[in-house]
Order: structure tokens, then C-alpha cells, then sequence
């Protein structure tokens, strides 16, 4: 399960800017997770669970996770738009072309932290 390794990261991260701007308690972390960013939701809440009680002294101690899970979006060169595809395939809705240039989906970004 390598969203435990990825939620280690995210709280370093997190504590480290955390600190950087003087804060000594993180309350909440907001994280945005593209649909084809390889990671599951589920997966990352869980290993929050267990990263936060792996060390229950830290300034994240009872944070709270926000997770905004970003929709595929992929791009069609034949139609010139961008288009939300149905499945895996990512083929365009209108024309049926396939499309391999991915707009938004793959994101895997620590996006805000609220902080006392």
C-alpha cells in the first residue's frame, strides 16, 4: 500500500509549512487526488488513520483530511475540446476519436492547510 508512504510525505510536508509559518497545530489538510493519479481515496484515508496515530504528539495530531477528488479530463484534438470520458478508453463523446492527452485527473497535490 504505498498511500501510507505517500500520506508520511504529505504530513512532512505539512508540518514543515506548518512551521515555516509559525503555526504550532495543523487542524485540517486539503488534498486534491486526480481519478487516474494511481492512488485510492479510500486507501489514502485509511493510511491518514494511521499515520496520525503512528505519532499522536505531533502539531497534526486530530487533523482532519479533505480530500477533493478531481474527475478525468482529457482532451480531443479532432473536436478541438476538452471532454470528460465515460470510461477507461477516453474516447471523445462526439466524434468516437481516442484521446491520449489527459487535461486533469492525474493530480496528487497538498492544496491548503488550516492551521492555530
Amino acid at each position: 500500500m504505498h498511500e501510507l508512504a505517500l500520506m508520511q510525505e504529505v504530513c512532512e510536508l505539512a508540518l514543515a509549512a506548518a512551521a515555516a509559518d509559525g503555526a504550532t497545530r495543523i487542524t485540517r489538510i486539503q488534498l486534491r487526488v486526480g481519478t487516474v493519479a494511481g492512488v485510492n481515496a479510500e486507501a489514502l484515508r485509511s493510511a491518514f488513520a494511521v499515520v496520525m496515530a503512528a505519532d499522536a504528539g505531533h502539531a497534526a495530531a486530530g487533523a482532519d483530511l479533505q480530500l477533493e477528488l478531481v474527475p478525468t479530463r482529457c482532451w480531443c484534438p479532432h473536436c478541438s475540446q476538452s471532454f470528460l470520458p465515460a470510461d477507461v478508453i477516453h474516447a471523445c463523446p462526439l466524434c468516437g476519436q481516442l484521446s491520449s492527452r489527459i487535461l486533469e485527473g492525474r493530480e496528487l497535490e497538498l492544496t491548503a492547510l488550516e492551521v492555530c
